[in-house]
């Protein structure tokens, strides 16, 4: 399962939705409707599933789609 895989599969869970919601273009907030608080929690469910750290002030608040998440990701792993 590749990295993007894995965070879509994440998102899927903390948001309850379906996998054609989340495109790469997939707004967090305006396309999908995710709140603060479920953001949060994907941030969290990230730094678990990756062993990474996710600063929220920073780089939680940039990634405003799906894309910039897995992108987040793939630049903090090894």
């Amino acid at each position: 399962m590749t990295p993007a895989d894995r965070v879509r599969r994440i998102m899927k869970d903390v948001l309850g939705v379906d996998d054609e919601s989340l495109d790469d273009e997939a707004g967090m907030i305006a396309d999908i409707g995710a709140d603060i608080l479920e953001l949060v929690k994907i941030a969290m469910e990230i730094e678990r599933e990756f062993d990474i750290e996710i600063t929220e002030d920073d780089e939680a608040a940039a990634c405003a789609t799906v894309g910039e998440w897995i992108a987040l990701v793939e630049r903090k792993l090894p």
